[in-house]
């Protein structure tokens, strides 16, 4: 009995989070565009009739712009607070819309999740654990802080899908205005490695066998450095970097075991994310009610 988990794509620039069994699945977040999530799960050779329903975390743009094309052309459950609903601001709702409440669980054929609020600068931010008769996924992202429901659900998990957004000494010796390093890591922004890892090798479960770490920041993270850093922590389990570019590989994750399921064809080479923070001078400007933390 597994499920199946990929990171379609992790960072400011959209997230978008894939969690299924083999007959239905969700999405957690849809950040990007409807065609861009068609051809990353096409690639994966996943089929978005599986997809029954999307799971709203927050109403920041990089967690919610491509839902209206996405939720209508299939006609997919949008999961999502009432105040979620009203912050997001959407130009029209012709989707079906569902609410769900905390520690309340909501089935989704053989799927079952339950959301839990958690500490971000949003109206009424949410993560998610994803259970399928005993295997257990969570989604931790956009977090300022571990809290004690974090803990608990986290030290469950077959697999999570983890925040690391920064490096401390990046963000602090980086370009970015006082005040947007301060919602960084104020307690209602984001996780950074160092806290990841805490969390990570404090509550780590002996049955996690994947880490999927998230929303790294462009500016103030580099994949390699975050990858080493948990790897040499990891005691069995393995640490894969989500990538803001490109979808990761499909994990196949069990109570029992795991079987990594590789890509249709190869991954576009993008990029790599230089460790050494930029020092130029820069702006930064954000809408109040979309916000997006780098």
């Amino acid at each position: 009995m597994h499920l199946q988990i990929t990171s379609l794509n992790s960072g400011s620039n959209g997230n978008c989070y894939y969690i299924g069994n083999d007959q239905e699945a969700i999405l957690v977040d849809a950040g990007i565009s409807c065609r861009e999530t068609e051809r990353r799960m096409a690639r994966l050779e996943l089929s978005m009739s599986k997809v029954k329903a999307i799971f709203v975390s927050h109403e920041h743009s990089d967690h919610i712009k491509g839902i209206p094309v996405l939720a209508k052309k299939y006609q997919l459950l949008v999961y999502i607070t009432p105040h979620t609903l009203r912050r997001a601001r959407f130009e029209e709702v012709n989707f079906p819309v569902e609410t769900f409440h905390a520690q309340v669980p909501v089935t989704i054929g053989n799927l079952e999740i339950i959301g839990f609020p958690k500490l971000h600068d949003a109206i009424d931010p949410y993560s998610f654990v994803i259970s399928y008769q005993g295997t257990k996924v969570g989604v931790f992202t956009d977090i300022g802080a571990p809290c004690e429901q974090l803990i608990h659900y986290f030290s469950q998990c077959h697999a999570a899908i983890l925040e690391a957004n920064y490096d401390e000494v990046m963000l602090a010796e980086g370009y970015y205005p006082y005040h947007l390093k301060r919602r960084i890591s104020g307690g209602k922004g984001h996780l950074s490695n160092r806290q990841a890892l805490n969390l990570f090798t404090a509550y780590k479960p002996e049955h996690m066998s994947h880490v999927l770490l998230a929303h790294l920041s462009k500016n103030n993270n580099c994949p390699k450095l975050v990858e080493d850093l948990f790897t040499e922590h990891a005691t069995g389990t393995k640490v894969v970097v989500a990538s803001r570019y490109e979808e990761t590989k499909v994990f196949r994750i069990s109570s029992s075991n795991d079987i990594d399921i590789e890509p249709a064809i190869p991954f576009e080479q993008k990029p790599t994310v230089k460790a050494k923070a930029r020092t130029a001078k820069g702006k930064t400007s954000v809408a109040d009610n979309q916000l997006q933390l780098f």
